[in-house]
């Protein structure tokens, strides 16, 4: 098994476990250099985080002006569209705490030309971190393809190595993405997988076996942590320890 891997009866008690993290988290990296950088997971399993972090007690004890928000990915859509993670980042999230505007860094994923976006998130990231792009945090989940952000089987964007962001195309999606790139993911603090779900189960296994036939294999920080938290369902075809 890679990484500390954590089974949890449901999606809320795994979020609230989650929530606690991302505040020690958040606390930690501003002790160190004053500010907390985290990238955001879209889909389903992450926003009881989001809305968790926007209720007490922990929208009280997060010092959100420290706090600056990222995206691990992005569907080249409207921000207002029901596909988007941003949307659903703003709904669970952002209308409900007090995080100035300049800290929101969403990816700038509309128009037609989004290699140029591409361009764009990356001149952006390299400004903020004065070219040395480190995350304290990275939020991930896992597709029932093994796919992590918008890392999927067998698309280009598994190969952009000298890039913290690549346009993905995948065949299996209706939309193209923007994306972060692997040495981004592996060059974080902490990494943080959250995967719920039965449909997760067959390939969470190969995944934790090392099967990098799956992107979400392929995540392992060089220098940092990793943490999986897992919903029972999820976990359900894990070998049970001893």
């Amino acid at each position: 098994m890679r990484g500390a891997i954590t089974v949890f009866p449901d999606l809320e008690s795994l979020s609230l476990e989650a929530a606690q993290l991302f505040e020690e988290a958040a606390h930690a990296a501003i002790a160190l250099h004053s500010r907390f950088c985290v990238s955001l997971a879209g889909g389903s399993t992450p926003r009881r985080l989001y809305q968790l972090l926007a209720t007490e007690p922990h929208r009280s004890k997060l010092p959100w002006n420290q706090i600056h928000l990222f995206w691990g990915d992005e569907r080249c859509v409207p921000p207002d569209d029901p596909q988007s993670n941003y949307r659903m980042v703003k709904e669970a999230l952002l209308d409900h705490v007090a995080i100035p505007t300049a800290n929101v860094h969403a990816m700038p994923a509309v128009g037609d030309d989004l290699e140029e976006a591409a361009r764009l998130y990356t001149a952006h990231l390299s400004d903020f971190f004065g070219g040395d792009i480190r995350l304290d945090l990275a939020l991930l989940g896992m597709g029932a393809d093994g796919h992590t952000a918008s890392l999927f089987p067998g698309d280009a964007a598994l190969t952009v190595d000298e890039r913290p962001v690549a346009v993905a195309r995948p065949a299996s999606q209706p939309t193209a993405r923007l994306t972060l790139t692997y040495p981004v993911f592996n060059r974080s603090r902490q990494v943080l997988f959250l995967v719920a779900g039965a449909d997760k189960a067959e390939i969470l296994t190969r995944v934790l076996a090392g099967d990098t036939a799956y992107p979400s294999a392929l995540i392992e920080p060089s220098e940092g942590e990793r943490f999986w938290m897992l919903d029972q369902a999820a976990a359900s075809k894990l070998p049970l320890p001893g």
